[in-house]
């Protein structure tokens, strides 16, 4: 099996990349995409040539080349501009086709992995009982199919057709492949594989309970703190929204239920006629996410924006869904639609600029609105009844996003000084 796994580290710069580049053509990226990572990659040989590491590709010479052009992987890629906002994944490629001889699109397709087909049957029998015995959601079951998919047909490479093939060192290089991915990701990655490689366990299909063999991956529990918008962003946004047109009108009643209310953008995209009660004044509907039953106020503000989109803007048709594309054949937006091109439209045309880097998406606006109660001094248990949450410990995240905001504001020299004479007094 060791002759299957294919290793070009030793190979020339200038190698790799030839062999990187007809990668790119046989996974069908677009010309400019090619350019883009092509321009990455021959920066890096220019580097590499002035340096001691004399055209080889070593792992310390992306992280040399990433600190001499001042491009830290770690931030949002909007934070950079030109070649450079694609520096950092143009070169995780790099060294993942070095390491194991290919790579694969970000986005995946089920229907396009080569999955061995002895494994095939188990997948689907997983899927089912994810989806009558653990109870998934339809969002969480696709998730979960698609990057088990991803591990069968990672070893499908390396020539593993047999759930009995599989060796430790399979799982341990496995999750060294995902280093084009955030930790998170990776780590909920892992955690879906494991429990997988549990279920072939008890199923009997593995004589080995392989999932303590695979390497953890340490992600701090709510590690991150949310985006939040400034106050005085969201009237700048929302003025902004052209509320004469089709588009206009849909997307502020949007932007409003994101602002106002707190939803999830799959709430939004799955929202229904039949989950408003215009006479009680309430939006009623079951949580993608948590699968839970939750009741809002339909605010004035939010219900005009609402009427003012569905009776004037909505097209005609037999769909349920309040939100509909805009294309001649109105449909609902896809399930793999996070609704971002929609804020972004807006924020983009209202000039909006954030004093550090941040996440800008639908999602952020949620946040916004829990962290701008709990600054109100509204209760916990408010901010988690508005938002939906199962259990506190979800919402006290943003107690962390408070506490940062605070830490930005720069307080006048003057209550500086009163502050330390009251402390100094107080000793």
């Amino acid at each position: 099996m060791s002759s299957q796994k294919r290793t070009l580290k030793n190979l020339s710069l200038d190698d790799l990349v030839f062999g990187a580049l007809s990668q790119l053509q046989v996974l069908k990226y677009d010309q400019r995409s090619i350019r883009r990572y092509q321009t990455v990659w021959r920066k890096l040989i220019a580097y590499a040539k002035v340096t001691e590491y004399k055209g080889k590709l070593r792992e310390q010479l992306i992280l040399d080349f990433l600190k001499q052009q001042e491009i830290d992987p770690k931030l949002p890629t909007y934070t950079y501009s030109g070649w450079k906002r694609h520096a950092a994944h143009g070169l995780t490629l790099l060294w993942h086709y070095a390491r194991y001889g290919y790579f694969e699109r970000i986005q995946t397709h089920l229907e396009k992995l080569s999955i061995p087909v002895s494994m095939q049957k188990s997948l689907h029998e997983y899927k089912k009982y994810c989806e009558e015995e653990r109870y998934l959601s339809p969002g969480t079951v696709g998730q979960c199919i698609m990057h088990v998919g991803s591990f069968l047909d990672f070893l499908g490479r390396r020539n593993v057709k047999k759930f009995s093939q599989i060796e430790p060192e399979d799982l341990s290089d496995f999750v060294y492949s995902l280093s084009r991915y955030r930790q998170k990701t990776v780590a909920s990655i892992v955690s879906f594989v494991r429990v997988y490689l549990r279920y072939l366990f008890y199923t009997g299909k593995l004589t080995i309970d392989f999932s303590e063999s695979l390497p953890a991956v340490n992600f701090p529990h709510r590690a991150e703190i949310p985006s939040v918008w400034d106050k005085n962003l969201m009237p700048i946004l929302l003025d902004k929204v052209d509320r004469h047109s089709p588009r206009g009108k849909r997307d502020y009643a949007i932007l409003l239920l994101a602002c106002r209310l707190g939803l999830r953008f799959s709430d939004i995209r799955s929202l229904k006629l039949d989950y408003i009660d215009w006479e009680a004044e309430t939006i009623t509907f079951t949580q993608v996410k948590t699968r839970s039953p939750l009741r809002l106020p339909l605010t004035d503000e939010v219900g005009r924006a609402l009427i003012d989109y569905i009776k004037l803007a909505r097209p005609k048709t037999q769909y349920r869904e309040v939100f509909l594309r805009l294309r001649p054949q109105a449909k609902p937006f896809n399930n793999d639609i996070h609704l971002s091109h929609i804020i972004g439209y807006w924020r983009d045309l209202a000039g909006i600029h954030f004093k550090s880097p941040q996440r800008q998406g639908l999602h952020s606006l949620r946040h916004s609105l829990a962290t701008h109660l709990l600054e109100d001094n509204a209760p916990f248990s408010l901010i988690a009844d508005i938002l939906g949450h199962a259990s506190m410990a979800s919402t006290m995240i943003y107690a962390k996003a408070s506490v940062e905001t605070l830490r930005q504001v720069p307080l006048p020299l003057q209550e500086v000084e009163d502050e330390n004479k009251t402390q100094n007094h107080s000793l």
